[in-house]
């Protein structure tokens, strides 16, 4: 074989790199076709998760599940339900956090925690793409995993990983700088669910300690 044959502009080598290219973009497109289905018209989310926690090890450490609500703009709910009861509440300014154990409830401004929300962000394409670099895998059937690396530089993960098939998200896992690894499996989604008046409300129960960012804080009593 002549030398001519390796060529670097060599006509066929030019075609199949052009093909390559056609393929990945083509591949990048409906990559993010999907992510754009997801959010279409949603407003809401509503559903069921389990969660564990992994050491940098692989060692399981703890293991939770409850319920979640999700809608536009920056609000959600997180309730665990086991082991331990714990509520997770955004208005869209401020997040609240409720241990009915210690009787207590901290509070922080909401901008401090988007950067740990990429669930939140999932459903708003502009928040998401304005938050996080996102990568796709090659897809795994009609299973397409999404990876989102925070902009931000402190931030409570390093990556997350999240799993869509059609516009049903199945699975979420964060990784932090320490290599532990949050799992997270979602089931019973309800697309833009009529929420109860009050879902994304703090009520705070009769002689609890609120602590944090409190001043300025609305709190909402179901009148």
């Amino acid at each position: 074989m002549s030398l001519r044959s390796f060529h670097p502009f060599h006509p066929f080598r030019l075609a199949a790199a052009a093909l390559l290219s056609f393929a990945a973009t083509s591949a990048g497109a409906q990559q993010q076709t999907l992510l754009d289905e997801f959010a279409r018209d949603l407003q809401g989310l509503r559903g069921e998760f389990s969660q564990r926690v992994l050491d940098a090890d692989g060692r399981e450490i703890e293991r939770s599940a409850g319920l979640v609500a999700i809608a536009v703009p920056r609000l959600f709910r997180w309730e665990y339900q086991t082991p331990f009861p714990q509520l997770i509440v955004a208005d869209g300014e401020r997040v609240f956090i409720y241990d009915p154990d210690l009787e207590q409830v901290t509070v922080r401004r909401q901008s401090d925690e988007e950067q740990a929300s990429p669930l939140a962000a999932l459903i708003e394409p502009g928040a998401l793409e304005r938050q996080f670099e996102v990568e796709f895998s090659e897809p795994d059937g009609d299973l397409q995993w999404v990876r989102l690396t925070p902009r931000g530089e402190e931030t409570a993960f390093a990556v997350a990983d999240i799993a869509l098939r059609g516009r049903e998200l199945l699975e979420m896992r964060m990784t932090d700088s320490l290599g532990q690894r949050t799992e997270i499996r979602f089931a019973g989604w309800q697309r833009n669910p009529a929420f109860e008046r009050g879902a994304f409300r703090f009520v705070p129960p009769p002689g609890v300690e609120m602590v944090g960012d409190v001043e300025g804080a609305e709190v909402y009593p179901l009148d």
